[in-house]
């Protein structure tokens, strides 16, 4: 399996997280996620793999979570995904992806540990 990061280039520590990769002379596939964002299946794999609930994921602090009522306990998990993945701007990032496991670069040095 190639290593994978989901990454806004726009993002700090999503570039920080890159240059982890880089020094640890990782050769990773860059998923710019805003233009090309998980598919559903996708993103419950990486929930799965985290061990997270779909709103831990999400980025509660974007004017699109409050426009979305996303803030409504009664959504169901099947409802939170689909809004992140017609709005990858609500998905935490960077995620990376490897043959050891899936992280969230929050704080980038995360990462680390599934890194050979």
């Amino acid at each position: 399996m190639t290593t994978k990061i989901y990454h806004n280039p726009r993002c700090s520590k999503s570039r920080q997280t890159l240059e982890i990769l880089k020094e640890h002379g990782t050769d990773a596939e860059i998923i710019e996620y805003l233009k090309t964002p998980p598919t559903t299946a996708e993103l419950k794999q990486i929930l799965d793999a985290l061990g997270m609930e779909p709103r831990q994921l999400m980025r509660k602090g974007q004017d699109e979570y409050r426009a979305l009522g996303l803030d409504n306990e009664n959504l169901s998990q099947d409802e939170l995904i689909k809004a992140m993945v017609e709005n990858p701007i609500l998905i935490e990032r960077p995620i990376v992806i490897t043959d050891k496991g899936v992280a969230l670069g929050r704080p980038p040095e995360n990462v680390e540990k599934i890194l050979d």
